[in-house]
């Protein structure tokens, strides 16, 4: 599970840094929108200074919303202090993990006709796919010049790759493979609003593991959404650790 934090870790982190390095003990995200999901902390080393990190997070993240992501990277008591120093749990989220030595999909999945998957690079596909997660995930048009960017400036493009599910023309679903530490690690699974229970997510997920795969990744690993949650165990996901996510009231 190390490998899988790691990953993890790697993906938010990418979103960006301040222009303070943060102290040793805490691993700081900070994107610049104006949006929590890409600006935050996603690990605590220690607990000793738990209340001196946590006045470093929110000075270094002033001026936007962020959240502070708890897992069992974290010492098993950050939660209880981050808890003390006004942080408030907003979501668990359960870590699932599936060995790629299975099938890259079940049996039942079925498929969806015209639908095809495929790799996006720069250009105006990458600006589609930024807009069906963005509108998925609720995050205001303002942004999405913003996030077209920060996926295009990105330091591990080696390690992504991003995959669009495409219907006649249109990107209408998304996922995006960081492969990395051994680990596929899913990110961004979004359809579109009008075409979901479709099977496209399905057929994504079913892209990103036979991407990590391809790229010898020995294990997949996902954050899931309670929609999500019973799709990934269709594919031999288990649930192996969890995320506690804190918001920190002005």
């Amino acid at each position: 599970m190390a490998a899988v934090f790691a990953n993890f870790r790697q993906y938010l982190l990418g979103w960006g840094t301040t222009q303070s390095p943060p102290p040793d003990e805490l691993d700081l995200f900070r994107s610049g929108l104006l949006t929590p999901q890409f600006n935050g902390v996603v690990r605590l080393r220690s607990v000793a200074a738990a209340g001196q990190a946590v006045a470093v997070a929110r000075e270094a993240l002033t001026g936007v919303p962020w959240w502070w992501w708890v897992g069992p990277d974290s010492p098993a008591a950050t939660a209880g202090e981050l808890r003390r120093h006004g942080g408030v749990q907003l979501a668990l989220l359960p870590v699932m993990v599936r060995s790629q030595e299975g099938p890259a999909a079940p049996v039942d999945v079925e498929h969806v006709p015209g639908l095809a998957v495929e790799e996006v690079g720069d250009g105006d596909r990458l600006v589609e796919l930024v807009r069906t997660y963005r509108t998925s995930m609720g995050i205001g048009r303002s942004l999405e010049a913003g996030l077209v960017r920060l996926e295009s400036r990105r330091e591990d493009h080696s390690d992504i790759v991003r995959l669009a599910a495409v219907l006649d023309g249109r990107v209408v679903g998304t996922t995006v493979v960081i492969a990395a530490y051994g680990v596929a690690g899913v990110f961004l699974v979004h359809v579109a609003e009008e075409h979901r229970r479709r099977g496209i997510g399905a057929a994504l997920t079913a892209a990103a593991l036979r991407c990590g795969r391809l790229r010898g990744m020995r294990t997949a690993a996902l954050v899931a959404s309670p929609a999500g949650e019973p799709l990934y165990r269709r594919f031999g996901f288990t649930t192996s650790g969890e995320y506690r996510l804190f918001g920190f009231p002005a």
